[in-house]
């Protein structure tokens, strides 16, 4: 790849899980009876024809990784467990009055963190049982934890896999020690091999590992060896993505300085080294900053253009509503967002007053649901197209206009009524959403809001 064109196209920009992003969200969220009427009209189209999604954030760790941009609690103390689970049950109750006298089809289930495995396996089961005790499982389900190689035990393991869970995400970062160090996590390679292979023995049939450039002390030569121990272990799908560096945001981060970064030249060094080890073991790009196997079910559904992208990350069951469960879950009704309250105290008090602890949101205007298409298309297909009323709106033609350089540069082919990433494209998918993003055209930042897109 043209080291120019990485250097010219590496801004700050959304990652775009949502569309509008998250700062560009209305400044007043829906009232709890619009939300609920969000979540019912969703339910009713989405339970009938795939069943909805549960995403549960559990924030508790025991260290603090200092690369981190997730919202956690730090703490040693489990006996948080019970009530933090208990609530989560509470929050699930109230949800299942919206839906009324229907059962949800529960098609898809993660749980994130945080650090998931922080609960003990009994809780755990706890957890994923009271929150299918009244529902129906689809029979496509799939369902999936996020796992630190470090606690994550046998018996976690076990017990996950009694009560559906058959994807597992691993949290591998760097093996470099130098790496792991100046962030605060500590893991070895054996450790991951070890639960790699146990969850493949125990029947867990999908391994993902998350794989991070541009992290303090990194250089691409450790990036090399890292990936080539990956490589060995082969994850059906890899998880590849930039360090998010928003230390205004995670003050955790300010435990090592700008200094301590890669500098352009050399991140840009590493992104390359890590891309091209994953694209010579016969991993496929199939997503911005994912890579899968032929024969992965996200690399089938990307081929057959079903894949989807929310506020989980990449998925090959698309549903219209997503039901986000504990303290800053994102929930979505395609029609609208609402985020929980962040702090875990904020969160028991409003779940204690029977309260959905909404506190920011967004219900999408027409304009916007004809963005979040053409973004979800450009992050999920690599292409979009415009040929009917439902999918134009003014901002289009701006779009189009403002990609002409990119065009010039190889990266998009625009032809009439229709846009597409190039392969040369494709590490910039970031940037081509950007184009599309009316919101943030309209006001642009005037402080940093967003990481690197490169």
């Amino acid at each position: 790849m043209e080291k120019e064109l990485l250097f010219k196209y590496n801004i700050p920009g959304p990652r775009y899980t949502s569309y509008p992003t998250v700062p560009y969200w209305q400044k007043t969220p829906p009232t709890e009876q619009k939300w609920e009427e969000l979540v019912r009209d969703a339910f009713t189209v989405s339970n009938h024809r795939e069943g909805i999604s549960l995403y549960v954030h559990l924030p508790f760790c025991e260290s603090l990784c200092t690369y981190c941009g997730c919202n956690t609690r730090i703490t040693v103390n489990h006996a948080v467990e019970t009530k933090y689970i208990d609530s989560v049950l509470k929050e699930w109750e109230m949800y299942l009055s919206v839906f009324g006298d229907t059962k949800p089809v529960i098609r898809e289930l993660h749980l994130g963190g945080g650090t998931p495995t922080f609960f003990s396996p009994l809780n755990l089961k706890k957890l994923v049982n009271g929150l299918l005790n009244n529902a129906e499982v689809h029979p496509k389900a799939q369902f999936g934890f996020e796992a630190h190689p470090g606690n994550t035990t046998d018996e976690h393991l076990k017990a996950l896999y009694e009560t559906g869970f058959r994807r597992i995400s691993i949290g591998v970062q760097d093996f470099n020690p130098v790496v792991l160090a100046a962030i605060n996590r500590y893991q070895t390679y054996e450790q991951v091999r070890q639960l790699t292979n146990k969850a493949r023995e125990i029947g867990y049939t999908s391994v993902n590992y998350d794989i991070i450039y541009g992290l303090p002390q990194q250089k691409a030569c450790y990036m090399m060896q890292t990936m080539l121990q990956v490589i060995r272990l082969k994850p059906d799908r890899i998880a590849f993505y930039s360090y998010a560096h928003v230390p205004w945001v995670k003050p955790g981060q300010r435990n090592f300085t700008e200094l301590d970064l890669p500098d352009a030249d050399k991140k840009m060094a590493i992104y390359e080294t890590g891309r091209n080890a994953l694209e010579l073991a016969g991993y496929k790009d199939i997503g911005m900053d994912h890579f899968a196997l032929p024969g992965d079910s996200l690399y089938t559904a990307h081929a057959e253009q079903r894949l989807h992208r929310n506020f989980m990350g990449y998925t090959d069951t698309p549903t219209q509503l997503l039901i986000g469960l504990g303290a800053s879950s994102i929930s979505d009704t395609w029609n609208g967002y609402v985020q929980n309250e962040k702090k875990v105290e904020d969160y028991y008090l409003r779940i204690a007053k029977g309260q959905f602890p909404i506190s920011r949101g967004h219900e999408l205007s027409r304009e916007d649901l004809v963005l979040r298409r053409h973004i979800l298309h450009m992050m999920t297909r690599f292409e979009t197209s415009w040929r009917n009323d439902n999918e134009i709106c003014d901002h289009i033609y701006k779009a189009i206009e403002s990609l002409s350089e990119m065009e010039f540069d190889e990266l998009v082919e625009i032809e009439p009524y229709q846009l597409r990433v190039t392969e040369k494209g494709k590490a910039f998918v970031r940037n081509v959403c950007m184009a599309f993003d009316a919101r943030l055209w309209a006001e642009l930042p005037q402080t940093t809001l967003f990481s690197q897109t490169i």
